[in-house]
């Protein structure tokens, strides 16, 4: 008996498994939207402002004020990749800067240790919250929303509510603003180095494996052997630590501490990340999006800034960001429930 051979498919029936060239070129163009935002947006403010917007110090300009924001979205993408919120880090990054101003300043502590101070302090709040989330099973929302209240009762009680100037080392103020490479100050290199530690974290690490899979399905992730609990801790514990830092380098631009430095940062990094994971990788939470969400951000502000607009126009459109960075966000991952 003879055995017929293979038919090999061919003709429309083989067309319909091989996706057109335009049809790949449709799927790939989102994923590169926001760049393409970014470069038209810095062609439009360059051509209203070019004598000032299109200049190597305006990019420093952009660069440094960038620099505490991208280090709070880098922790803030940690726990986003987990599925988990923390409203609490805005608070974190005021109570820290201003223990380290609070100690330099009035109980004359060397710049080294006010520096470890508040980075213990910060990791302290960010493993608060996760006990608290993790180990007690508080929602990530109403939890962060409520320590964030206490840290920020706990900074009035530190400084009294008021603006702390004065007695603050020359070295605790190089921390930011030192000039090295390029002409660019010690925080742009830090959120460089902190941007680039937290893609190691994720992409390249079985912490940050785990963490992405959380975010997938936790109960699929901990029935696996995934240690969720402890992996959550690790990740509010990283936002801490993000909040820290930035309120270090926010406090030593200034070389003082003002009450709540830390809250105009809470809604534009979640609007960094979310824009992010429309980007690279649709609808998934990663740093090189974080970074690009947050280049985009400064060129909006200083650009916006630039143009006078009054400030309420500018929380518009910082608003509308965040809108549209979700939506995409969903948009991206096919979500629409």
């Amino acid at each position: 008996m003879s055995t017929a051979p293979p038919q090999i498919a061919t003709g429309h029936g083989a067309d319909v498994q091989r996706p057109s060239a335009a049809h790949t070129l449709v799927r790939e163009v989102p994923r590169f939207a926001l760049l393409a935002a970014l470069l038209v947006t810095i062609g439009v403010f360059g051509a209203l402002r070019p004598d000032s917007f299109l200049t190597i110090e305006n990019l420093k300009s952009i660069l440094t004020q960038a620099a505490p924001l991208m280090v709070v979205a880098v922790g803030l993408t940690v726990v986003l990749t987990m599925q988990l919120l923390d409203l609490s880090f805005a608070a974190a990054i005021g109570l820290c800067g201003a223990l380290a101003i609070v100690l330099m300043s009035q109980h004359g502590v060397g710049w080294e240790l006010a520096v470890l101070i508040a980075l213990a302090a910060g990791a302290a709040c960010g493993l608060m919250n996760g006990i608290l989330v993790s180990y007690f099973g508080g929602n990530a929302l109403i939890i962060t929303l409520a320590t964030g209240t206490i840290f920020t009762g706990v900074e009035f009680a530190v400084t009294n509510q008021q603006t702390i100037i004065g007695g603050v080392p020359l070295k605790y103020g190089e921390i930011a603003t030192h000039q090295t490479l390029f002409g660019l100050t010690n925080q742009v290199y830090i959120a460089a180095i902190v941007a680039v530690l937290g893609w190691l974290f994720l992409a390249q690490t079985e912490f940050g494996r785990y963490m992405h899979a959380i975010g997938g399905n936790q109960e699929a992730a901990r029935l696996s052997g995934i240690r969720t609990r402890e992996l959550k801790v690790l990740g509010f514990i990283i936002v801490g630590l993000g909040a820290a830092v930035a309120g270090i380098l926010l406090t030593s631009a200034a070389s003082s501490s003002t009450p709540q430095v830390g809250a105009p940062y809470l809604l534009p990094a979640y609007a960094a990340v979310f824009l992010g994971s429309a980007v690279f990788r649709l609808g998934q939470f990663n740093m090189p999006g974080t970074v690009i969400g947050v280049l985009f951000l400064g060129v909006i502000q200083t650009g916006l800034t630039m143009l006078n607009l009054d400030t309420d126009v500018i929380y518009i459109v910082q608003g509308s960001i965040l809108v549209s960075a979700v939506l995409l966000s969903r948009i991206g991952s096919g979500s629409t429930a």
